[in-house]
C-alpha cells in the first residue's frame, strides 16, 4: 500500500561505540548524543549498552531516541553499573562504566518489535558480548539454519544475531580469533561495534558498503556510522575504517587486523545522494559537497529555461543549490516542510493517503505562482510522492514544471541494508523516462547519467551501484523483502 510520507528508500541503521580509559567518564551519555547525531539513519527503535568491564547493562525501545530514553533511563543504566564497596575500594573511585555501544534502527530484516531491537546481548564462554549492527547478510538464511541444526536458539528475526551466535561458537579461542572467523564466514554489507572481554570492536565489510570511522575525545576513542556523530559530542575524526578491517580497542590502545585479502571501497552511492547527513564526510568524500557538485553536472548535462529552481527538503536543496549557481538562475524555497511528522503519521484511508505529502510538503504559492520552475529532488522510487509535489506546484499557480533527478534512476532492488520496493514497485524498472514524465504529470524529466554521477562523487575510488545497473558487489539472493528472515 501506498505511504505518500514514506515513498523514498528507506534509511539503515546507525551505529556508535565509545571506549574510555577514564572510567569515571559518563560513557552512556555520550552515546545517547551520538546517537542523536545518527538518528537520521533509523527511527523505528534505539538502544544502548554500556560495561563497566564487570557486568553488561542495556537499555532499548521502539521510537525515536527521544522516545526510547528519558533522563531516568540513562540515570538507571549508570547506576545499575556502580560496582560493590569491595569493587570501588579496590577502584579507588566511581565505576560508571568505560564502553558503551549504541543503535539506533530502521528494520531491513525481520519486524519492528522489541526483541529485534539492538544492541544484542548474549552470554557465553567469553562472558557476555554486545553486538550492533548496520548493514544486511546476504547468506544469513543458510547459517542460521546450520547453526539450529547444530543446537543455537534464537530469540530474534534479524540477520545481526546470525553474527553474535557465531562469534559466541568461538568463544573459548579468545574474542579476536571469534570475531576473525565469524567475519570469515558472512557475506553482505556490515559495519559492526562490538563490546566483550573489556574491548571495543569495529568491523567494516570487505567493499566497505556501509560506512565507520574512527575519532577520539581526550584520549578515548570512539566508532560512529558518520563523522556528523563525533562532531555532535566534539570528538575528532581520525580515520574510516578500511574496507576488510578490524579495529580492536582496549586499555593497550587501537590494534588493526585486515580479516580480507580482496577488498576495495565500494562504498554505497546513496549514502551520498540520500542518506548520510550532509555535515558527513565519508571515505574523504564531503557529503554537502558531493551534492551541490551533482547539481552542477544536472545543469550541464540538463539545461532548461525557467525561472526559478527549487529543491525537495532536505537532500534535495543542495543539489538545487549546485543547479542555480551554474545556471545563473535563482535558487528560492518551494516547499515549506513540516518538521513534526515522522514515521508514524497516520493516514487512515486512500482519500488522505493521496493527499498527505501536502501535510509533509506543503508549496511556498509567493514564490512559484506564475513562474517556470525547475524541480529537483534525489530520486524517484515509485513516483507518487513525485506526481504530488508536481500537481502541487501547479495548484500553486506554477506556468511550467521541469523535473531534475539527482542520480540515475532506480531499477533493481538493493541487498544491503536498505530497504527498498520489489523491482516491479520501481516505477525506473518498468517504464521509459518519457513515459514517467508523463506519469508524474512534468513539463520536462531527467536523471543524472551514471557518468556524471561517477564525476560528482569522483572516479578515483569505487562504489556500489547496484540499485542503478543490477551490479553488486557481492553476490545477491533471489529478489525477497524485508521480512525473509521471519519464521
Amino acid at each position: 500500500m501506498y505511504d505518500a510520507i514514506n515513498d523514498k528508500l528507506k534509511e539503515e541503521c546507525g551505529v556508535f561505540g565509545i571506549y574510555s580509559k577514564d572510567k569515571t567518564l559518563d560513557v552512556a551519555s555520550y552515546t545517547y548524543y551520538g546517537l542523536y547525531a545518527l538518528q537520521h539513519r533509523g527511527q523505528e527503535s534505539a538502544g544502548i549498552t554500556v560495561s563497566n568491564g564487570f557486568i553488561m547493562e542495556t537499555h532499548k525501545n521502539l521510537g525515536l531516541l527521544t522516545e526510547a530514553f528519558c533522563k531516568d533511563d540513562l540515570n538507571k543504566l549508570k547506576e545499575s553499573l556502580r560496582v560493590s564497596h569491595e569493587e570501588l575500594e579496590k577502584q579507588d573511585t566511581e565505576v560508571l562504566g568505560n564502553i558503551s555501544i549504541g543503535h539506533v534502527r530502521y528494520s531491513t530484516t525481520g519486524s519492528t518489535k522489541i526483541e529485534n531491537c539492538q544492541p544484542l546481548v548474549s552470554r557465553s564462554k567469553l562472558g557476555s558480548i554486545a553486538i550492533a549492527h548496520n548493514g544486511n547478510l546476504v547468506n544469513a538464511d543458510i547459517i542460521r539454519e546450520l547453526l539450529e541444526d547444530s543446537g543455537s536458539v534464537f530469540h530474534t528475526t534479524i540477520d545481526s544475531e546470525v553474527i553474535i551466535n557465531l562469534i559466541a561458537r568461538n568463544a573459548k579461542k579468545g574474542i579476536k580469533t571469534a570475531v576473525f572467523n565469524a567475519t570469515q564466514a558472512i557475506r553482505g554489507s556490515f559495519a559492526l561495534v562490538i563490546m566483550a572481554e573489556g574491548k571495543l570492536i569495529g568491523i567494516r565489510d570487505p567493499h566497505g558498503i556501509r560506512p565507520l570511522c574512527l575519532g577520539h575525545i581526550d584520549g578515548n576513542y570512539i566508532l560512529a556510522s558518520e563523522s556528523c556523530a563525533l562532531d555532535t559530542i566534539g570528538a575528532e575524526f581520525i580515520r574510516d575504517i578500511e574496507p576488510g578491517e578490524i579495529v580492536v580497542i582496549d586499555e593497550n590502545g587501537i590494534d588493526s587486523i585486515k580479516y580480507s585479502e580482496k577488498t576495495q571501497c565500494e562504498t554505497c552511492s546513496f549514502e551520498y545522494i540520500y542518506f548520510a547527513r550532509p555535515d558527513s564526510v565519508m571515505d574523504g568524500i564531503n557529503v554537502h559537497e558531493f551534492r551541490v557538485k551533482s547539481g552542477e553536472m544536472l545543469y550541464k548535462q540538463s539545461p532548461v529555461e525557467a525561472d526559478i529552481v527549487v529543491g525537495v527538503p532536505d537532500s534535495g536543496l543542495a543539489c538545487a543549490i549546485g543547479y542555480s549557481n551554474v545556471s545563473g538562475i535563482p535558487f528560492d524555497p518551494g516547499f515549506v516542510k513540516n518538521r513534526y511528522v515522522g514515521r508514524t503519521f497516520i493516514t487512515p484511508n486512500q482519500e488522505m493517503r493521496e493527499r498527505a505529502v501536502s501535510v509533509k510538503l506543503n508549496p511556498l504559492k509567493a514564490n512559484v505562482k506564475g513562474k517556470r520552475v525547475i524541480l529537483i529532488d534525489d530520486s524517484i522510487v515509485r513516483g507518487t510522492t513525485s506526481k504530488h509535489l508536481v500537481e502541487s506546484l501547479r495548484r500553486a499557480g506554477a506556468k511550467e514544471v521541469h523535473f531534475r533527478v539527482a542520480s540515475p534512476a532506480v531499477k533493481n532492488p538493493c541487498y544491503f541494508g536498505i530497504d527498498t520496493s520489489y523491482r516491479s514497485e520501481l516505477i525506473g524498472a518498468n517504464n521509459s523516462q518519457e513515459d514517467i514524465r508523463e506519469m508524474i504529470g512534468a513539463d520536462s524529466l531527467d536523471y543524472l547519467s551514471m557518468e556524471n554521477l561517477l564525476k560528482a562523487l569522483g572516479e578515483d575510488k569505487g562504489f556500489c551501484l547496484g540499485c542503478f545497473n543490477g551490479v553488486y558487489p557481492v553476490s545477491t539472493p533471489i529478489e525477497t523483502d524485508k521480512n525473509h528472515l521471519e519464521r
